[in-house]
């Protein structure tokens, strides 16, 4: 059942969207009313978080096992006895999975509010605490030790400072205000820090602000799937040709136990610099984080023998990840997407920029593997299809593990082709809150069944080079 209203779009986005679930192959497959209800279940769920919480083990430094007792103690600790169990994965054997209770539908709203950005908000609904620069306006005589009420400014209109607002907001939970408000809104400048500390969120999902930060790295799950396919072993050389915020970088070297080479690249510095703390912070001494654009990065003259880094010669890696710049709209919870169309329709050229660079680095017989986290059909199945037809050399290879559905009709590809792709849909499960009693009424298998579809909107596809032409 939808607690929140379904995710608004621009005119224009809606419009575009609504053709591409309402395309003639999805409709003569489906039907037009089945067609429809998908889709539109496909937008409730966008505006509510994933089911469970999701956090990958660093098995370099420790094995799941531990992981998982030390991470109950804490949940224990934070939920003050309350019995959510922390479940591993068959198939995913480095995540463990917390089930998110909500929503929490009694709560009592109190007088004195606090309105937190649209960021902000997503980030409570999925188990953070409030920090001060989150905070956009609160009630006029907010102090430290006060009980509020936390709401989302979903659509950015509320100004700083305001002492009361009445636009669109959306009710995040309650919590403890840390400081008062002449203190959070202080004229010196912006104070950092905790600003309220959530008691009764919405959803309860466990904080992880300092929890086990070497041996956890909080992912969605079908991010953590992306590693296993493209499959990473020891001693080969491997491109993350899109890598912030290093998620996906980490995970690779984990699973090649820090043996080879990881090339990380990201046009962003300050990403980049992300990415070296997190591989320090996880004792990962196997990757190598350039901050360059990936269009840029086939060398096409002779490189020195001790450069190493971009750009590189045509050929020269095993395995490449292209987790491409996306438009983004399968993250949960998103309740206001404020993208144009012309912002949207930007990422497939670059998309192909990127994938037409990756084919000329992998050597024959490597392994391509192409991802987003997005919903559209052109950034995603129709990017299958340029590419097969574009690169003969590419085939479409089967993916393991494969917990997703297949790929979405609309681009063209046979049955079998979508057999092969993967893509994460939100609305293959019903919309549902899990209380404290359901949860402990429910069978493991059925959670894990669960934690496989209630996750974020998501797409991979995975390439072998079959030859160098």
């Amino acid at each position: 059942m939808s607690f929140f209203p379904k995710i608004i779009f621009q005119y224009e986005v809606e419009e575009y969207l609504t053709k591409v679930f309402r395309n003639n192959e999805l409709i003569t497959a489906l039907g037009t009313q089945e067609a429809e209800k998908k889709y539109q279940s496909l937008l409730s769920h966008l505006s509510h978080p994933p089911a469970f919480t999701t956090v990958r083990v660093n098995t370099h430094l420790a094995s799941v096992k531990h992981v998982k007792k030390l991470l109950f103690e804490e949940i224990q600790k934070q939920f003050k006895g309350l019995c959510v169990p922390v479940l591993e994965h068959p198939k995913l054997e480095d995540i463990l999975l917390i089930p998110v209770i909500g929503p929490r539908r009694d709560l009592k709203k109190h007088a004195s509010e606090v309105i937190v950005g649209a960021q902000c908000g997503y980030a409570v609904l999925r188990g953070a605490h409030v920090y001060v620069p989150g905070i956009v306006s609160t009630s006029r005589f907010v102090k430290a030790g006060d009980l509020v009420s936390v709401y989302s400014d979903i659509e950015g209109k509320c100004k700083r400072g305001a002492k009361e607002f009445d636009g669109i907001k959306v009710f995040l939970g309650n919590g403890i205000s840390e400081l008062s408000r002449s203190e959070i809104f202080s004229s010196s400048g912006p104070l950092k820090g905790l600003g309220i500390r959530m008691i009764e969120p919405v959803y309860l999902s466990p904080s992880f602000d300092n929890v086990l930060p070497s041996h956890l790295f909080l992912q969605n799950l079908p991010s953590v799937v992306v590693s296993h396919i493209l499959n990473p072993q020891p001693g080969e050389k491997i491109l993350d040709m899109c890598a912030a915020p290093g998620g996906k970088t980490t995970h690779l070297a984990a699973l090649m136990h820090d043996q080879g080479e990881v090339i990380a690249m990201d046009k962003i510095a300050n990403k980049i610099k992300k990415i070296k703390q997190n591989a320090e912070l996880l004792q990962l001494n196997c990757i190598k984080a350039f901050c360059y654009d990936g269009t840029k990065a086939l060398s096409v003259e002779k490189r020195e023998d001790k450069q190493e880094g971009p750009p590189f010669l045509p050929e020269s890696f095993d395995r490449i990840l292209l987790d491409a710049p996306c438009s983004g709209m399968g993250q949960r919870p998103n309740m206001v997407y404020s993208s144009t169309l012309k912002e949207v329709t930007s990422y497939q050229p670059l998309q192909r920029k990127l994938f037409t660079v990756a084919v000329k680095l992998l050597k024959p017989g490597g392994v391509l593997v192409y991802s987003t986290c997005t919903i559209t059909l052109s950034e995603n199945e129709e990017q299958v299809a340029w590419a097969l037809k574009t690169f003969p050399c590419l085939q479409l290879h089967p993916q393991e593990p494969h917990i997703g559905g297949e790929g979405m009709k609309g681009a063209g590809l046979s049955l079998d082709q979508l057999k092969l792709l993967q893509r994460f849909d939100p609305s293959a499960v019903t919309l549902q809150g899990m209380d404290i009693n359901s949860l402990q009424d429910s069978r493991e298998d059925d959670l894990i069944s669960l934690a496989n579809k209630d996750c974020i909107g998501f797409f991979i596809a995975k390439f072998i080079k079959s030859n160098s032409k």
